[in-house]
């Protein structure tokens, strides 16, 4: 379909749509559209920013009609609670012309205060695994009306260990409802969740795992350790113009709290981090400041590459190599979003050129390569990590066989004894052949009769 006045959509939708200036339908949002009207269950294979929440919100939003009743008809789960402020966001911007009470209940708030919400009714529940189980499990929420059950980012959600709670919630779940799933990749676990909960789903692949954006332009950097990567950075930040809106991704939460602190003492209130141990209020407010342009550059995580809706992305710099080279299409997917051109950086040192190796192999494409400028301070500063363990040394020492034993010696008498219980046990074994026990007093007097 050329434009979303194909689609058999209500005025309300349409003017919606007018409102937020969508004009033509990505290839998801055209191939998912008439399989979720069928009523047929289904699994899209898409990548972050293909435009999935319109996907699945269109064809839902023009069958849910105006109710009044309590129970939610509509629930979606997604992985993390940003997302669901996220999703929330979307889905009432596209009902700006309809009645639909669209709610988001997630963890790390009072639960109580999301209790009393629900109990004003609702159409629409967007939440987190964990959360919705203890609001269905203490009764705050009944799943007996729901008919159309949407999971976004399921790879995600079981990566972050939500598998129980997954497969609890499809248990108490009606027997009689639409299945719809949305997943960057699929795994066995994955395809193992389909297989048990599924209906003969229609498949609908939009972009295979490992296929590049081709808005995107690719680069990488070798570059000796982290302080020196730390210098490159430094050094391409500072052009502004060029790099607008930066999302930095780090391999681990420590990484990113050093790295943070690092940039800092030179972009001062331009560099903010986020991840998942940061508290929820600091994550809006991170999230917020970087989409309203009030920070330039957001320091995250892998786990926040997936999902966030995180707009005008000018650059995505991978400080560290991941060593799943799915994680790094992820990453970039965070730019070049809506047919816009961005930039992709990739950093590595000579320990993870094999991961950039996989990630080469994985799209099937050559990374096009930069030389370190001449003019970045190379550092001999190390992280914990990089520093050789105490102990070692850089030559290697050839140890013959024949010398491996003299540090060995027989042990002592005393050291070879063992524990064979006490001797009460031990002397009974000896007389009468077995222990004597509780649960059978006579057995050794039966024995001496025969």
């Amino acid at each position: 379909m050329d434009s979303f006045k194909d689609f058999t959509i209500s005025k309300q939708l349409q003017y919606a749509i007018d409102d937020l200036g969508f004009e033509k339908p990505t290839p998801i949002q055209s191939q998912a559209f008439s399989v979720i009207l069928s009523g047929k269950d289904m699994v899209g294979i898409a990548q972050t920013g293909t435009g999935k929440t319109l996907a699945y919100m269109l064809p839902i939003l023009q069958e849910l009609k105006f109710s009044k009743q309590a129970n939610p008809r509509v629930l979606v789960m997604v992985p993390t609670r940003e997302l669901v402020l996220q999703v929330v966001e979307e889905i009432e911007k596209f009902s700006k012309y309809k009645s639909n009470r669209i709610i988001g209940v997630y963890g790390g708030v009072n639960i109580n205060t999301q209790k009393q919400a629900l109990t004003e009714g609702s159409d629409i529940i967007v939440a987190t695994p964990g959360r919705l189980y203890d609001l269905v499990i203490s009764r705050a929420l009944q799943l007996k009306s729901i008919k159309k059950l949407v999971i976004d980012e399921v790879d995600v959600m079981l990566d972050l260990g939500f598998r129980f709670q997954l497969t609890n919630i499809f248990e108490l779940l009606p027997e009689r409802r639409q299945n719809i799933m949305f997943s960057a990749t699929m795994t066995e676990h994955v395809n193992a969740i389909i297989q048990d909960f599924f209906i003969n789903p229609v498949t609908v692949s939009v972009a295979v795992s490992g296929t590049p954006l081709d808005n995107i332009s690719q680069y990488c950097y070798p570059v000796p350790n982290f302080y020196t990567k730390i210098n490159l950075l430094v050094s391409l930040l500072r052009d502004k113009e060029t790099y607008k809106k930066v999302l930095v991704f780090v391999s681990n939460k420590k990484s990113a709290d050093l790295l943070f602190q690092e940039l800092e003492n030179y972009f001062d209130s331009e560099i903010a981090v986020i991840h998942s141990n940061k508290t929820q209020n600091y994550r809006i407010r991170s999230i917020e400041n970087f989409n309203n342009e009030e920070t330039r550059v957001l320091v995250t995580t892998d786990i926040m590459s997936r999902g966030l809706d995180l707009n005008e992305i000018s650059h995505v710099i991978n400080f560290d190599t991941p060593s799943f080279p799915e994680n790094y299409m992820h990453r970039i997917g965070r730019t070049g979003r809506a047919e816009k051109k961005g930039t992709s950086l990739l950093f590595y040192t000579e320990k993870e050129e094999p991961a950039k190796i996989a990630i080469e192999t994985l799209m099937n494409i050559d990374i096009s390569f930069n030389e370190l400028p001449a003019e970045i301070e190379i550092s001999t500063k190390l992280t914990l990590e990089e520093q050789p363990r105490s102990g070692e040394r850089e030559d290697s020492i050839k140890i013959e066989e024949d010398d491996l034993g003299k540090g060995f010696h027989e042990k002592k008498e005393k050291n070879k004894k063992t524990n064979q219980g006490g001797s009460y046990r031990r002397n009974l074994k000896q007389k009468y052949k077995k222990p004597k026990t509780r649960g059978d007093k006579n057995y050794n007097r039966r024995n001496k009769k025969r």
